[in-house]
């Protein structure tokens, strides 16, 4: 899909202005048009990514910030029985931001896949190497989405993984966040499972995984 004919441009100004009704009807033809719930969730996530950019440079105020991820999950959540997504439970995922404390994007991800019925435990974010591994063995977790912003933080990735091996885990590990969408490389530099630019992309990943399928 062409993803630059969506108006994303305009779906950023009325976050920024907090205009629920605006932002709706912008989600609305966008529906309408493309059919695709990726589309919807490229439109929220870029601009959510803009918004989350702008804070971290002193542009927005953090109740911008706050707000427009509000509105942004009440419009994805709403979506989401349009297009049937299925309820799945039989896969323990956990989610957390390494390093960082930028939580927009995991926000997104995880309610497209609680809304789906994965059993999803949030760890939250800022972990460190250490508490994201202990959080992944004390929940025996099958699959663990790690997010991150920043590229030394996304570098942080593959001690995670050495020491969940060293544990012996076979946890299964899929990456996101901005440094995994700007080199698309990276996550197998990392030593990652797969990457996942988004909750539609990580919830097919995680379905070909569990068959024993690689990306």
């Amino acid at each position: 899909m062409d993803y630059t004919t969506l108006p994303i441009e305009a779906f950023q100004s009325a976050l920024l202005q907090i205009d629920r009704i605006k932002a709706e009807e912008i989600v609305e033809k966008c529906y309408l048009e493309n059919k695709s719930f990726e589309s919807l969730e490229h439109l929220t996530m870029g601009a959510l990514e803009y918004v989350g950019s702008g804070w971290e440079e002193g542009e927005f105020s953090l109740s911008q910030v706050y707000m427009s991820g509000v509105i942004c999950e009440e419009l994805i959540e709403k979506y989401m029985p349009k297009y049937g997504i299925k309820t799945k439970k039989e896969h323990r995922i956990g989610i957390g931001v390494l390093q960082d404390h930028h939580a927009l994007g995991k926000r997104i991800v995880y309610s497209v896949l609680r809304a789906g019925g994965y059993d999803l435990i949030d760890f939250g974010q800022g972990l460190s190497v250490e508490e994201i591994v202990g959080k992944t063995i004390d929940k025996q977790i099958d699959f663990l989405l790690i997010s991150t912003l920043m590229l030394p933080s996304a570098l942080q990735v593959k001690t995670v993984v050495e020491k969940l091996r060293e544990k012996k885990s076979t946890v299964k590990i899929i990456v996101g966040g901005a440094p995994f969408r700007l080199d698309n490389s990276l996550w197998k530099k990392v030593n990652a499972d797969a990457d996942g630019k988004n909750g539609t992309k990580v919830s097919k990943t995680i379905e070909i995984l569990a068959r024993g399928g690689k990306c």
